[in-house]
Protein backbone atom coordinates (compact mmCIF):
# COMPACT_ATOMS: atom_id res chain seq x y z
CA UNK A 1 0.00 0.00 0.00
CA UNK A 2 1.37 3.37 -0.98
CA UNK A 3 1.28 6.23 1.52
CA UNK A 4 0.67 9.69 0.12
CA UNK A 5 1.97 12.67 1.97
CA UNK A 6 0.80 16.14 0.98
CA UNK A 7 3.56 18.74 0.75
CA UNK A 8 3.16 22.49 0.70
CA UNK A 9 5.12 25.60 1.40
CA UNK A 10 4.12 29.16 2.06
CA UNK A 11 6.31 32.17 2.70
CA UNK A 12 4.94 35.64 3.34
CA UNK A 13 7.01 38.78 3.83
CA UNK A 14 5.98 42.39 4.25
CA UNK A 15 8.57 45.09 3.64
CA UNK A 16 8.28 48.76 4.53
CA UNK A 17 11.53 49.82 2.94
CA UNK A 18 14.42 48.78 0.79
CA UNK A 19 16.84 46.17 2.10
CA UNK A 20 20.51 47.07 2.29
CA UNK A 21 21.43 44.26 -0.09
CA UNK A 22 18.90 45.33 -2.76
CA UNK A 23 19.98 45.92 -6.33
CA UNK A 24 19.54 49.21 -8.15
CA UNK A 25 16.12 48.26 -9.57
CA UNK A 26 14.73 47.57 -6.11
CA UNK A 27 16.24 50.79 -4.76
CA UNK A 28 14.67 52.78 -7.60
CA UNK A 29 11.30 51.11 -7.02
CA UNK A 30 11.41 52.06 -3.33
CA UNK A 31 12.38 55.66 -4.18
CA UNK A 32 9.31 55.86 -6.42
CA UNK A 33 7.15 54.40 -3.64
CA UNK A 34 8.54 56.99 -1.18
CA UNK A 35 7.79 59.76 -3.67
CA UNK A 36 4.24 58.47 -4.11
CA UNK A 37 3.77 58.45 -0.31
CA UNK A 38 4.96 62.07 -0.13
CA UNK A 39 2.66 63.15 -2.96
CA UNK A 40 -0.29 61.28 -1.47
CA UNK A 41 0.48 62.52 2.02
CA UNK A 42 -1.74 60.11 3.91
CA UNK A 43 -0.71 56.54 3.57
CA UNK A 44 1.91 53.93 3.93
CA UNK A 45 3.40 51.86 1.16
CA UNK A 46 4.27 48.27 1.83
CA UNK A 47 5.47 45.53 -0.46
CA UNK A 48 4.10 42.02 -0.02
CA UNK A 49 6.13 39.06 -1.25
CA UNK A 50 4.65 35.59 -1.08
CA UNK A 51 5.42 32.17 -2.45
CA UNK A 52 2.86 29.40 -2.19
CA UNK A 53 3.45 25.86 -3.41
CA UNK A 54 1.40 24.30 -4.86
CA UNK A 55 0.21 27.45 -6.58
CA UNK A 56 -3.06 29.08 -5.63
CA UNK A 57 -4.97 31.51 -7.79
CA UNK A 58 -4.37 35.25 -7.66
CA UNK A 59 -8.04 35.67 -6.70
CA UNK A 60 -7.54 33.43 -3.65
CA UNK A 61 -4.43 35.37 -2.62
CA UNK A 62 -6.31 38.67 -3.04
CA UNK A 63 -9.20 37.30 -0.98
CA UNK A 64 -6.85 36.29 1.84
CA UNK A 65 -5.12 39.67 1.78
CA UNK A 66 -8.47 41.45 1.83
CA UNK A 67 -9.59 39.45 4.85
CA UNK A 68 -6.30 40.20 6.60
CA UNK A 69 -6.68 43.91 6.00
CA UNK A 70 -10.28 43.75 7.24
CA UNK A 71 -8.99 42.23 10.50
CA UNK A 72 -6.34 44.97 10.66
CA UNK A 73 -9.03 47.63 10.20
CA UNK A 74 -11.05 46.11 13.03
CA UNK A 75 -8.04 45.99 15.36
CA UNK A 76 -7.06 49.59 14.56
CA UNK A 77 -10.64 50.71 15.18
CA UNK A 78 -10.60 49.00 18.58
CA UNK A 79 -7.30 50.65 19.46
CA UNK A 80 -8.63 54.06 18.42
CA UNK A 81 -11.76 53.54 20.54
CA UNK A 82 -9.67 52.53 23.55
CA UNK A 83 -7.41 55.55 23.12
CA UNK A 84 -10.44 57.85 22.86
CA UNK A 85 -11.94 56.38 26.04
CA UNK A 86 -8.62 56.79 27.85
CA UNK A 87 -8.43 60.43 26.73
CA UNK A 88 -11.90 61.07 28.13
CA UNK A 89 -11.01 59.33 31.39
CA UNK A 90 -7.76 61.28 31.70
CA UNK A 91 -9.73 64.49 31.31
CA UNK A 92 -12.64 63.53 33.57
CA UNK A 93 -10.68 61.65 36.26
CA UNK A 94 -7.12 62.91 35.95
CA UNK A 95 -6.38 61.89 39.54
CA UNK A 96 -6.58 58.25 38.48
CA UNK A 97 -3.72 58.77 36.08
CA UNK A 98 -1.36 60.70 38.31
CA UNK A 99 1.86 58.82 38.91
CA UNK A 100 1.85 59.57 42.65
CA UNK A 101 -1.83 58.75 43.27
CA UNK A 102 -2.35 56.60 46.39
CA UNK A 103 -3.80 53.14 45.79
Amino acid sequence: MRVYQPKWRCTFNVNEGVEESANWKMRLAWRIRELADKLDGSGRTIKIDYNVTPAVSREDVDSCLGKGFAVTQSLLTQLAQQAACEDVMRDAKSELFESDAPY
